[in-house]
């Protein structure tokens, strides 16, 4: 029998009214379950249909849980179960006061489920878009050794560490972003209602006009006919890049030439290594296995090559050699990462000195960033006040002779 959605109605064990949605097959099983939770049901009605329906436009709209999201949850889900608090106690809480409904509705599935017998990890890896492999992961290790509390604060330590390094390249990234955007409306602009007047007068003046003007109002010409198919394009193009950014294969071709940036090359890789640093020193430390935990890393450093550069040294450990050695091998990696995770491993602490590689990187990338944008603040204003700038000039010299063309 499909399983459907219920809207039920119960009196907690204070009297107070609450309501809610719980997924089951028919309304005896949510009775069942809603007892077991030391509700009484008052109501229990089947959603959908009519007026009720949903409706949803693919492509749009869709719920996202954030990695900001996830930070809170894990920490209020840790304090929870640290006070004393039972698995299905502590989600029932956290699905009322989770702000994000998504995030909400997957809390109470993973509830549902952790109440007809799995456990806690196996009721979260069956929403992967919402918890990645590498949170599964740990809930899993801290399960089994019995620390859920002390992983989930782990987690919670480790995503808000990755929403501040996203801040971070977000800062630097947008300035120069912002005043490009404006430098391309201002041309746009001038083109198409400016450069038309300049050009009407010019034409009543008779004359021939300088050369820099002379290419200015052909290309006024030229992006009054062409304005639309570049619009279509343009939507076409970003629709298209949102859907294959992900593809294996684009990836292979864009994540190489990203390191290879003048500017900001250093910088991508100075994230991915913070996020291969942090990521595997976090796994390690809740007891994750060494080949597990890189096998998750690999797909969350946010870049190929260091993708691809991880899986090698998984090879190599699952051969038995150590994780430091293989790493010379791969250029990606800077010797300082390679020395300290050498000595990491030789007294027993690599998830310890990948903790403070981490630190070190976070401290690189926000150096990074200040000095970026102290740099692309003057370089933007002067290729803005450029173009603008060349632009009008182009458009004036032809009134520096007005009085010629008159005579």
């Amino acid at each position: 029998m499909a399983t459907a959605t219920y809207e039920y109605k119960v009196r907690d064990k204070s009297g107070q009214m609450k309501t809610g949605k719980i997924d089951a097959e028919t309304p005896a099983q949510v009775a069942q379950k809603l007892k077991t939770m030391g509700y009484a049901p008052v109501s229990i009605d089947k959603t959908g249909g009519g007026m009720n329906t949903e409706i949803k436009i693919p492509g749009f709209g869709k719920p996202k849980v954030k990695l900001k999201d996830l930070a809170v949850f894990a920490r209020q889900f840790a304090t929870m179960i640290n006070s004393g608090l039972s698995l299905l106690r502590s989600l029932s809480i956290l699905v009322e006061q989770t702000e994000n409904k998504e995030l909400a509705r997957v809390l109470g599935e993973v509830r549902n489920d952790i109440e007809t017998g799995s456990s806690l990890s196996a009721a979260m890896s069956k929403h992967q878009d919402a918890f990645p492999p590498l949170m599964v992961n740990m809930c899993k290790a801290g399960e089994i050794g019995g620390f859920l509390d002390a992983v989930l604060l782990q987690i919670a330590n480790n995503y808000e560490a990755e929403v501040r390094l996203r801040g971070k390249v977000k800062s630097a990234m947008t300035y120069p972003v912002v005043v490009l955007c404006i430098a391309v409306v201002a041309v746009i602009g001038m083109l198409l209602f400016i450069v038309p007047t300049f050009e009407s007068l010019f034409d009543s003046l008779g004359g021939t006009l300088p050369f820099p003007t002379r290419v200015l109002v052909a290309l006024s010409a030229s992006l009054k006919i062409i304005i639309g198919p570049l619009v279509v394009l343009a939507l076409i193009g970003l629709f298209v890049w949102k859907k294959v950014k992900h593809d294996l294969r684009v990836r292979n071709v864009v994540d190489p030439l990203k390191l290879k940036l003048p500017v900001f090359g250093e910088l991508f890789r100075k994230i991915a290594l913070t996020r291969f640093s942090r990521n595997l020193g976090t796994m390690m430390k809740s007891g994750v296995p060494i080949l597990q935990s890189l096998d998750i890393v690999a797909d969350t450093t946010g870049n190929v090559v260091l993708a691809r550069a991880t899986r090698a040294v998984q090879e190599s450990v699952r051969q038995g050699e150590s994780l430091a050695a293989p790493l010379t091998e791969h250029p990606v990696f800077p010797p300082m990462v390679v020395q300290m995770m050498a000595v990491g491993e030789e007294t027993g602490a690599l998830d310890t000195m990948l903790g403070k590689i981490a630190e070190f990187y976070d401290q690189e990338v926000e150096s990074t960033t200040e000095s970026l944008t102290a740099l692309i603040e003057p370089l933007m204003i002067a290729f803005l006040g450029g173009i603008v700038g060349s632009m009008i000039v182009a458009l004036y010299m032809p009134i520096f002779k007005i009085f010629e063309l008159i005579e």
